[in-house]
C-alpha cells in the first residue's frame, strides 16, 4: 500500500495530461461540463482515460476523493448559473 495519497497533480499524471498547477487550471477552466453530464461521459477522454476514472469512482477510495475533486472543478460553471 502507497503511503503517498492521491492529489490532482497525480490525478493528472495517471491520465496522461500536463500536471502543473497552470496545466490543471487551464484544463478545468477549457472543459467546463453541463449540470447533466457525468465525469465519466465527458466526451473529450479516451477510452483508457474513461475507464481509469469509472473504475476509480468505482473503487470508492482515496482515487475516487480526487476523482470526485476534479468533478466538481469540471461543473463549477453550472452550478454557478
Amino acid at each position: 500500500m502507497s503511503a503517498v495519497r492521491p492529489r490532482m497533480t497525480h490525478l493528472f499524471e495517471q491520465l496522461g495530461l500536463e500536471a502543473t498547477e497552470d496545466a490543471i487550471e487551464l484544463f478545468i477552466a477549457t472543459h467546463q461540463l453541463s449540470a447533466h453530464t457525468k465525469i465519466t461521459e465527458a466526451d473529450y477522454w479516451s477510452d483508457a482515460q474513461h475507464q481509469f476514472l469509472a473504475e476509480k469512482l468505482k473503487s470508492d477510495g482515496e482515487w475516487a476523493i480526487v476523482v470526485d475533486q476534479l468533478n466538481e472543478s469540471l461543473h463549477e460553471e453550472s452550478t454557478n448559473r
